[in-house]
Parts: structure tokens; C-alpha cells; sequence
């Protein structure tokens, strides 16, 4: 009789047991579907991605139903219309080269800031006998032939009062720039700031150079675009991708180590030269005025760079708020100020 009563026990228990757990299977969170998605970089691995290699390494964006194929870049024009034709679905593209691009057709949307800052410099050395920008007349810059700031540049010689036709260009590779101009074979190059080390370690009391920003030229940045109509019909994923993202790069600028030692590892580049690099990146990243959150395209300036490169360009008009959006951003996610 015992015996009995404790199997209807055991049976009892196993049953509640065996509800309990049901219970449990139909209240977990549904599985997100892997969204392919292709990411082409501006140019080739730097620090500048380390947030984006970060996040890939630790498995951020899987965990968010994002399968993210990072394409190495040649340059803001290059990612511009890879995006713009829908080839890739993300591009880190600098936001004067994508209203360029938007004007010609291109069909993309910024869903993220990465340099509220502008990072356009300009190197030469002192020995040339150039003293400031308006030196530059009758001289040569070399730089890729899809360089941001090459096709940015009359926008740059009108701010800085010079014809922008008083200089010559030149093409070089990427990674030769500084050597050429070490060489002498140009006279001046343009560079992202978060290279500066880079020429500081090059030319050292010989070097000469120039922050755009510092005269005035400061349209944002390398900025996150997303094709607009893969975003139409996959907003959520984007969305996912872009939280991601924001989160990822707010790690990174609070300890930069792991992040660095992700890219490294992606890239096989020396983390102390990824370091001094970070350090400048974060500059550019860190808003020069109060932003909501980190990555937030703030209207007026929008509206302020279209204008600007409306001036330059000849471009079919388009308004201006449908180059970028806020609304896939993450609100809790501190702004880096």
C-alpha cells in the first residue's frame, strides 16, 4: 500500500514536473533568423573598425540574428556605391562623399555616426618651404584617386580661399602616401588624424600640416550607411545591427584593449601602433557638442553639410532628412562627448 501511494507521488511530481518545463519552452524568447549581411569598409582594417571586429570576435552580432561578411574598402566613393546599387548592404562611407553620391542616384540612408568630427588633415614638409594651405598653389598632393578628400576637394580649397585648381594631383596608393612624400615625389598628401602618429614618426620636426577642421571645414565623418531599400524591407535586422554597432564602439572607448587585440588579430598589425591610432580615432569620434547618444546625426548639421556640398557639386536636389535617420540607434547608450 505504501508502495503505491509513493508511485502516484513520484507519477504526480513527474507530471508537474514535466508542465513546469513546458511552461518553460513556451515562454523562452523566440530564435532570431540570421540575416546575411555584407559590411564594406572604407578603406583597408585600421582601429577606426576595431568596435566592428570586437563585436564579430565576441559573437555580438550572431547573438543578434545578424551573419555579418566584413569587405575590406578602397575608399569612401568605392563603399558609396557599393551600397548605393544595393552590392552591399553597409558601408562606411564619409558623409560629404555620400550626399555627392545621393545626388548622382545613389540610394542610401546614414544610420550611424562614427566621426562627429571631421578627420581630413593635410601633411608636407617644412623643408618644401610651405607654410600654410594657401602655400599649396602650384604644387602637387597625392592621394588615392577615390580619397575622400581628393573629391572633397574643392569644398576644401573654397573654405581655405584657394583656387582649387592651383594644385596638381597625384595618384597614390593608399599605403604610399607618407613615402611619397618623403621621397619628394608630392608635395603634400591629405590623411585621416587617426594616422598623425604615422607622420609624426616620419617626418618628425620636418613635419607640417593642417586640420580642416580647424579652419572651419567640419562636415561629419565616416558614417554607417545602409542601402534604402534593403532598409525598407529589413528594418529590423538593421536595426539590430546598428544597436550592435553603437554598443560596440561605447565599449571600446571605455577600454579599448579587448577591441584592439580583435582587430589585431584580424589584421596581424602591431597593438601599439593600433593604440596610438585608437587614441586619435576616439577624438574623432566624440562629439564637438552635446548629442543625445553616441552616433546621433545631429539635423542642422545635415542640413548645414548639404548646403555646403550642394555648393561644390553639380547634384539633382533631394531633401536632405532622407540621407540619414536616428531612429535605429539605442537611446540608453551614452553619447561620447
Amino acid at each position: 500500500m505504501k508502495m503505491r501511494k509513493m508511485a502516484t507521488t513520484l507519477n504526480r511530481m513527474a507530471a508537474a514536473t514535466s508542465a513546469m518545463l513546458a511552461g518553460f519552452v513556451l515562454a523562452a524568447p523566440p530564435v532570431v533568423a540570421a540575416e546575411k549581411m555584407a559590411l564594406t569598409l572604407n578603406w583597408t582594417i585600421g582601429a577606426d573598425h576595431a568596435p566592428i571586429y570586437f563585436a564579430q570576435a565576441r559573437g555580438d552580432y550572431a547573438a543578434a540574428g545578424v551573419d555579418l561578411t566584413i569587405e575590406i574598402g578602397k575608399g569612401s566613393a568605392y563603399a558609396a556605391q557599393r551600397v548605393g546599387v544595393g552590392a552591399s548592404q553597409i558601408g562606411i562611407v564619409d558623409m560629404p562623399t555620400a550626399m555627392q553620391a545621393k545626388g548622382e542616384g545613389a540610394d542610401l540612408v546614414g544610420v550611424m555616426v562614427i566621426y562627429a568630427t571631421s578627420p581630413y588633415t593635410i601633411y608636407w614638409k617644412k623643408s618644401s618651404g610651405i607654410k600654410t594651405i594657401k602655400d599649396l598653389s602650384g604644387h602637387s598632393i597625392g592621394t588615392p584617386a577615390a580619397d575622400a578628400a581628393r573629391l572633397m576637394w574643392p569644398l576644401i580649397a573654397k573654405t581655405a580661399g584657394l583656387d582649387p585648381a592651383s594644385v596638381r594631383f597625384v595618384n597614390v596608393a593608399p599605403d604610399a602616401k607618407f613615402a611619397a612624400l618623403q621621397s619628394g615625389t608630392i608635395d603634400a598628401t591629405t590623411n585621416f588624424f587617426n594616422l598623425h602618429y604615422v607622420a609624426e614618426r616620419t617626418f618628425k620636426d620636418d613635419l607640417g600640416f593642417l586640420r580642416l577642421a580647424d579652419i572651419g571645414f567640419n562636415p561629419y565623418g565616416n558614417s554607417f550607411f545602409v542601402n534604402g531599400a534593403y532598409l525598407k524591407e529589413h528594418s529590423d535586422a538593421v536595426r539590430r545591427f546598428t544597436q550592435v554597432t553603437q554598443k560596440a564602439y561605447a565599449s571600446c572607448l571605455a577600454d579599448p584593449a579587448p577591441c584592439l587585440q580583435a582587430v589585431a588579430n584580424a589584421a596581424s598589425q602591431d597593438p601599439n601602433d593600433l593604440a596610438l591610432s585608437w587614441k586619435l580615432t576616439a577624438e574623432l569620434i566624440r562629439s564637438p557638442q552635446p548629442v543625445p547618444m553616441l552616433g546621433y546625426f545631429l539635423p542642422e548639421r545635415i542640413a548645414s553639410d548639404y548646403q555646403t556640398v550642394k555648393s561644390a557639386f553639380t547634384l539633382k536636389d533631394f531633401d536632405a532628412r532622407t540621407i540619414y535617420t536616428n531612429d535605429f540607434l539605442d537611446k540608453g547608450v551614452t553619447a561620447a562627448n
